[in-house]
């Protein structure tokens, strides 16, 4: 049955979704690893452990629920990777990302997604998500001092792209930097061929400080970041499904491939919409085709994640930095949006914002930690209402009938 579900619309949205993942998200993933001065072998391991991670937890839920589940790795989480290295070290991301797969595991297995959810400030979610892919931004604008002819041709063929082909903007974007970096930089590809991945196992290492500089924001920027929008938008497409076996999966997932240097697992936000619209196939139930699709390229992308690898390491910095702030504008203007909305929340959603933006460190603990701790207090104390007793509230003399007017 399930073969005669398959179409070439649905294979080729879920083959779309890859592209763009590896077109824009992962040249972040590139920057941490410069930041860490991580050897290509071990990059290699990242890569191919988000990859089978997002491809064995897309076919299983795809196929399990009959919708087209896509998952990919967390975006923002590696970006603050970017912030903690090389403070952190690789060992101890290790342990955060199993501290983090673990978390998000049990808010799956015990169903409490959307009540956690509910209880979230959603402005101060945004605004420490925001405030983490802001410098993706600015180093995207910050390449023009030293490369300006290839950031502002990238800039401008952006644009262009953006204007005329916004689907395929970034795939578009991918291929256009590297005709410019070979073009104008000079560029080399003659060390790019295929090569199979061999993971590498990083043994994990615990401290306090790994667990709430990046474990406990990679969480909320997983759950409010990534599962949130993910699941708005299956549920968009007629998609009922709960949260609960999705996020259970995604947690499960995240557990072995984190040994490997893969950061967790989760609903994809940005390409999901490509695999559960009408482009997909015009039929809803036989889009998880485009799920299990998605999935299966994913394999391949593991399968050759060495490739992928040296692709990356031979085009400029300036290059990766352009197209990881440029694929990031859209997540960034979404957040300072919805960071800035909530009128009644709005100074503690700013206040999250521009403690997370700055790179502040103190006590060993980074940006994003000290953004929720403040947005948090902030939140606390403009919102503190004093609890009456029950005393007091009988000895309250009765309202005038003007005050209750004036209520009224």
């Amino acid at each position: 049955m399930m073969f005669k579900d398959w179409s070439i619309s649905a294979v080729a949205a879920g083959f779309l979704a890859v592209l763009i993942s590896y077109s824009g998200p992962l040249a972040i993933f590139f920057q941490a690893a410069r930041s860490a001065d991580v050897a290509p072998e071990m990059l290699t391991s990242w890569v191919w452990a988000i990859s089978i991670g997002a491809a064995l937890s897309g076919i299983l839920l795809s196929v399990w629920l009959k919708m087209p589940v896509i998952t990919a790795w967390s975006a923002p989480g590696t970006a603050l990777l970017v912030t903690l290295f090389p403070g952190l070290s690789l060992n101890e991301a290790v342990g955060a990302y199993l501290v983090a797969a673990l978390i998000i595991l049990l808010v799956g297995v015990s169903g409490s997604f959307d009540w956690l959810m509910r209880r979230i400030p959603s402005g101060i979610a945004a605004g420490m998500m925001a405030g983490i892919l802001f410098q993706f931004g600015l180093g995207a604008f910050r390449s023009v001092e030293s490369t300006p002819l290839l950031a502002l041709s990238m800039l401008a063929a952006y644009l262009v792209f953006k204007r005329l082909a916004p689907r395929y903007c970034l795939v578009l974007l991918l291929v256009t930097g590297i005709a410019l970096s070979v073009g104008l930089e000079g560029t080399s590809l003659s060390g790019v061929r295929w090569q199979l991945a061999t993971p590498q196992f990083i043994a994990p290492e615990w401290s306090w400080h790994a667990v709430l500089s990046l474990a406990l924001p990679l969480v909320l920027v997983s759950l409010t970041g990534q599962f949130l929008p993910g699941m708005a938008i299956l549920r968009g497409a007629g998609y009922t499904t709960r949260a609960r076996p999705i996020v259970t999966v995604a947690g499960l997932v995240s557990l072995p491939t984190a040994l490997f240097g893969g950061v967790t697992t989760v609903v994809a936000a940005i390409t999901a919409a490509i695999c559960t619209g009408e482009d997909a196939h015009p039929d809803p139930d036989r889009r998880y085709v485009a799920g299990i699709a998605n999935g299966v390229f994913y394999l391949f992308g593991a399968l050759f994640a060495g490739t992928i690898v040296a692709l990356f390491s031979a085009l400029p910095a300036a290059f990766v930095a352009v197209l990881a702030g440029l694929a990031l504008i859209g997540a960034i203007a979404g957040n300072l949006v919805a960071a800035v909305e909530d009128i009644e929340h709005r100074e503690a959603a700013v206040i999250t914002f521009l403690a997370t933006a700055s790179g502040m460190s103190l006590l060993g603990l980074g940006s994003a930690f000290w953004g929720v701790v403040f947005g948090m207090l902030a939140h606390g104390l403009l919102h503190w209402r004093p609890v009456r007793s029950m005393g007091e509230s009988r000895s309250t003399p009765a309202a005038t009938p003007r005050a209750a007017k004036a209520r009224d």
